[in-house]
């Protein structure tokens, strides 16, 4: 498949900036698949569209204010720092901009020295590893000087740090928020466990293929970067009990689809498991275990959208997209939702 094949129009004025005050305000875009049927809700609606022994699964991943900006010590040049995954030892895989500045050996302050870092070496896609020094705590010297890492779109600064996170956000390690779970409420939650529907959790520390572009026309050839997951053993049996009671797995946003298509076994089932995941997901896919999918509106040619369309129909994807602009839905990460039954 092409990449223009997943391009769409959208104006720039609905590119979502901010969060709104109350998470579940947001609007809801309701679409069945059986019917193809379209309805506009708000997101606090989502608990009638989920029946008693369902199960909703969602990432609980937490997102690090992992971009710093830093000067480099030889020349007071300007650098940011974005951290990508823990290598251990206090080094870490980022990516650097401007890359031609963070040469071997380049020596970086953060923080007027409360933080230091040096590369050590250059990787896959010109990556750096840098190691870090340190006194004192890694999180709290991370929270004091690091930012969330918002993505370029978003030129907005971020009031409060917690709104790029989702209310039941608890492993660290992301440097993106899984933001189709940014619309749940602890009430709305609440509500939904009170109505007799499970809630699984499991982890998918969201990485670099948030920030890469797909940059191949053929689709096929694009190689996604690996992402660390993990399926705790009741998550599993929770999931294989509701299938087996023939209820529907209702997966919260494309990471929480990923780890599980990535974890199960070709019957559906699953097993309490870890590890990394490469898994792209596009068009002509067959899910294994996911039945219904919460997830926002995603970036034109992204890999995000490619995953939604797989689980639903391109065309009738970027129709409804189309539906959203008209009807003037707020786009991308703090931006409305869709789910799709």
């Amino acid at each position: 498949m092409e990449l223009t094949d997943f391009n769409y129009d959208l104006p720039e004025e609905l590119i979502a900036q901010d969060p709104l005050l109350k998470r579940s305000d947001s609007r809801l875009m309701v679409i069945h698949r059986d019917t193809g049927e379209i309805e506009h809700k708000h997101f606090s609606d989502i608990i009638d569209y989920l029946d008693p022994g369902d199960c909703l699964v969602i990432n609980d991943t937490k997102v690090i204010p992992a971009r710093l900006m830093g000067i480099k010590a030889e020349t007071g040049a300007t650098i940011e720092v974005l951290l990508l995954r823990n290598k251990g030892d206090n080094v870490w895989e980022t990516l650097v901009r401007p890359g031609k500045k963070a040469k071997v050996g380049t020596v970086i302050s953060f923080g007027d020295g409360l933080l230091m870092g040096e590369v050590i070496d250059i990787v896959d896609e010109g990556n750096r590893l840098i190691k870090f020094s340190y006194e004192g705590i890694w999180e709290e010297v991370l929270d004091q000087l690091g930012e969330m890492p918002l993505p370029p779109y978003i030129t907005h600064k971020l009031q409060d740090k917690n709104r790029y996170q989702t209310v039941y956000a608890k492993h660290e390690g992301s440097a993106a928020a899984p933001t189709a779970g940014l619309h749940f409420t602890e009430e709305l939650l609440q509500k939904i466990k009170d109505k007799g529907i499970n809630i699984a959790r499991v982890t998918l520390h969201v990485g670099l293929g948030t920030f890469r572009p797909v940059k191949v026309e053929k689709i096929e050839e694009h190689h996604m970067h690996s992402e660390y997951y993990v399926v705790p053993d009741e998550t599993a049996e929770l999931i294989n009990k509701t299938r087996a009671a023939g209820k529907r797995i209702v997966s919260v946003g494309t990471t929480s689809t990923r780890t599980l298509e990535s974890a199960a076994a070709e019957d559906g089932t699953l097993k309490g498991c870890s590890g990394w995941t490469e898994i792209f997901i596009y068009p002509g896919y067959k899910f294994k275990v996911v039945d219904s999918l919460i997830t926002n509106f995603h970036l034109p040619e992204s890999t995000l959208i490619m995953l939604v369309s797989a689980f639903y129909d391109r065309e009738k994807v970027l129709d409804a997209y189309k539906t959203a602009v008209d009807e003037r839905y707020r786009f991308f990460s703090f931006g409305d939702a869709m789910v799709l039954i």
